[in-house]
């Protein structure tokens, strides 16, 4: 919907590619369902949950093993974004690295866009 032929949507690195694969192998699951919904301090959060089958307008990204599918309301948000995990002594989870975020929480968890994203037709 909001692609460029030829590239994908977001990327993942080899850790978030494996760690996803890894969760759709445990669960039997087709892929994680990225998006964004209202919430948090910053206006946005980040929604990540397991699909059993991707709906037909969802932009499918696969990458080494692993699948996330975008809904199309999410597409422009996440355009240009870099999914990576990362471990640390008190935490491990997935990071996303937005080019579309122009401020953030300071726990990270929220997150807001340019207001021309949500004004695009």
């Amino acid at each position: 919907m909001f692609g460029i032929p030829g590239k994908n949507a977001v990327t993942m690195t080899p850790k978030a590619a494996a760690q996803i694969a890894r969760l759709m192998d445990t669960g039997g699951h087709a892929g994680l369902r990225i998006g964004v919904k209202k919430g948090g301090c910053a206006g946005m959060e980040y929604t990540m949950d397991y699909v059993d089958e991707a709906d037909v307008n969802d932009e499918v990204v696969e990458q080494d093993g692993a699948r996330v599918m975008i809904a199309p309301m999410a597409q422009m948000f996440l355009f240009g974004t870099e999914i990576d995990y990362e471990v640390s002594l008190l935490e491990s989870g997935f990071k996303f690295r937005n080019p579309n975020v122009v401020d953030a929480c300071g726990c990270g968890e929220s997150i807001k866009f340019d207001e021309s994203l949500s004004t695009q037709p």
